[in-house]
């Protein structure tokens, strides 16, 4: 389920690790969260909200994010 605050996050929120270490989750690349989908998605908050970035990304709303980014 999505949460109101999931929104401003996705467009907000660092990647910790990993390659893209610094992007906001709505950055990444498509073909990168699919990596995780073989491989298993952090556990967590940050898991779920890779999950809902990918969702956002293959169905094309990445639109809905963008007036949600800060600075």
């Amino acid at each position: 389920m999505i949460e109101k605050e999931d929104l401003p996050r996705i467009a907000n929120d660092k990647m910790p690790f990993g390659r893209f270490k610094g992007f906001a989750l709505i950055d990444l690349p498509e073909a990168y969260l699919l990596w995780f989908v073989d491989r298993g998605f952090p556990k967590g908050r940050l898991g779920e909200l890779m999950q809902l970035t990918l969702e956002i990304k293959v169905n094309g709303l990445e639109s809905l994010i963008e007036p949600l980014r800060k600075g």
